[in-house]
């Protein structure tokens, strides 16, 4: 049994989990001390000198920024030399990791050994929450999938997920992965799918289960469901003697016409996974599929930088406090410290963290739940307005509008995306077109699938492709319906990208 072996990996965490419990009791004494080291690194790079900044007294003349005005001082990613500094940071950079930006498909964040340190303080706490309050775990085996590459990725970026954490880290989780050796370089979606199903079916001692999008997993599921005798051709050919009667047992719940999840992995006890804003639902469907199941929310994770994380004795989610420099900015533009936030009320992160990335405006949006010991626990309400995100695509509105300036639509007054959430795609709303549906469709696909997020969304089968639907009345159908929901006529506005999913009976009248 593996427990003792887990029991003093929690040993192991335990100083940097106490470390952390004890700056939730005194949260701005613990911010303070973020901000100035953080402000440290700023005077001393390019970007601080240029700013005049030399205390943290000067932290206000500091501006607030979004990725496109820091985009000069990142520089080039493709021109960049790995252990290189850039004009934001006085350390090296390690890596660059994309993500989507606000006006264009792709942004690349660069990733210092400090920034990394910050996810493995992050992941050590949570690790530690999980083994001391959490299901009792006896095998340790995890698959952890946080963003599989399936485009041509820059060398400097993560050939790796462990790739996040610091190398004691991922020398200790190594053994405790399910992970095919070369899976993360496959580039072929329908490949990925099946070596990873592989993978999972061959695990039996399987435990953890962690991926970003709850979709993510679900499109696994359904791809197993659906490709059982292939799957189960291949496994045959993996059994040997005695030694595979696990497997036999295996095989006969594959052949089942519905599978039942937890007979084939018994042993699973926990799904993390976003489960806020439009991940909500799905997460909902696997509670569904895996009874008995722990499906734990990831909280506030992005590229940037760590942001909340779960706590079971929190019964919510807690700030990074000590790595990152929180500034909320309330409805009306007026900034608060993590201290000062309210209960019930809703703030836009505008994060600092030690990778190079000051007073950020990451567009994320949350509410405060409840205090924690001191601290504010944070849900997730959605990205800031006119951003999208499913299952993890983030369309912006100014990457939205170019791409249907450049599909070059004629004779129309009125253009819309809107998301629909089951299953996730999304429909383009005309009221006339020169061309068909079907046509536009396929051009739609094509200038979308130049946001990173949305190809990688669409090649794994997350989303199903995009709609068209032309209709000479659309926007006065769409108007009723918002009167019927409570909207008044004159306040209406049809924004070129949506960022609530269309409802089901509102897709029916359409359609018809």
């Amino acid at each position: 049994m593996m427990r003792p072996i887990i029991q003093l990996f929690g040993q192991v965490l335990a100083p940097i989990a106490y470390q952390f419990h004890q700056a939730l009791d005194n949260p701005r004494s613990m911010q303070i001390s973020v901000q100035r080291e953080i402000c440290d690194r700023l005077i001393a790079s390019e970007y601080g000198k240029a700013l005049g900044i030399r205390s943290v007294a000067d932290w206000q003349r500091v501006p607030i920024v979004d990725y496109d005005a820091l985009a000069p001082w990142i520089g080039d990613p493709a021109q960049h030399c790995k252990g290189k500094q850039i004009s934001l940071t006085p350390e090296p950079i390690l890596f660059y990791e994309k993500t989507s930006g606000s006006s264009g498909a792709v942004k690349w964040i660069p990733y210092t050994q400090s920034l990394r340190r910050s996810f493995s303080q992050m992941f050590c706490v949570w690790s530690h929450d999980l083994i001391v309050h959490g299901p009792r775990f006896s095998t340790g085996k995890l698959y952890a999938c946080i963003s599989p590459q399936l485009n041509a990725s820059n060398s400097n970026s993560l050939q790796d997920d462990l790739d996040y954490l610091d190398g004691w880290l991922r020398w200790l989780l190594r053994p405790w992965l399910v992970m095919p050796e070369g899976l993360n370089h496959l580039r072929d979606p329908q490949l990925f799918k099946h070596q990873l199903a592989l993978a999972l079916l061959q695990a039996e001692k399987l435990e953890i289960i962690s991926v970003w999008s709850p979709s993510f997993l679900d499109v696994l599921l359904k791809y197993i469901q659906e490709n059982q005798e292939l799957l189960q051709a291949e496994l045959r050919e993996k059994m040997s003697g005695d030694a595979c009667g696990g497997l036999r047992l295996r095989l006969q719940l594959l052949s089942e016409d519905h599978i039942p999840w937890t007979q084939l992995w018994s042993n699973l006890k926990l799904i993390s996974c976003w489960d806020s804003a439009n991940a909500a639902d799905q997460a909902k469907g696997l509670k569904s599929q895996f009874p008995g199941v722990l499906v734990q929310g990831k909280g506030l994770l992005a590229t940037e930088a760590p942001m909340t994380i779960p706590l079971i004795a929190a019964q919510g989610y807690v700030p990074i406090l000590d790595q990152v420099f929180f500034e909320f900015e309330d409805d009306i533009g007026s900034l608060h410290g993590l201290h000062e936030l309210i209960t019930g009320k809703e703030y836009t992160i505008i994060l600092s963290q030690k990778g190079g990335l000051y007073r950020y405006r990451i567009g994320d949006r949350i509410r405060v739940t409840h205090y924690y010991r001191q601290t504010p626990c944070l849900e997730f309400l959605g990205r800031q307005q006119a951003v999208s995100d499913l299952v993890g695509e983030k369309l912006h509105e100014a990457f939205v509008h170019d791409a249907l300036t450049r599909i070059n639509l004629q004779g129309n007054n009125f253009k819309s995306l809107v998301p629909v959430a089951h299953p996730p795609h999304y429909v383009l709303l005309l009221d006339a077109a020169q061309q068909t549906p079907e046509i536009i469709a396929q051009q739609l696909d094509h200038v979308l699938s130049e946001s990173y997020h949305y190809e990688r969304a669409r090649s794994l089968g997350q989303l199903a492709p995009p709609q068209v639907i032309i209709y000479n009345q659309i926007s006065e159908v769409l108007a009723l319906h918002r009167v019927r929901t409570g909207s008044i006529w004159g306040g209406i506005k049809h924004p070129i990208l949506a960022t609530s999913p269309m409802s089901i009976e509102l897709l029916q009248e359409l359609k018809q």
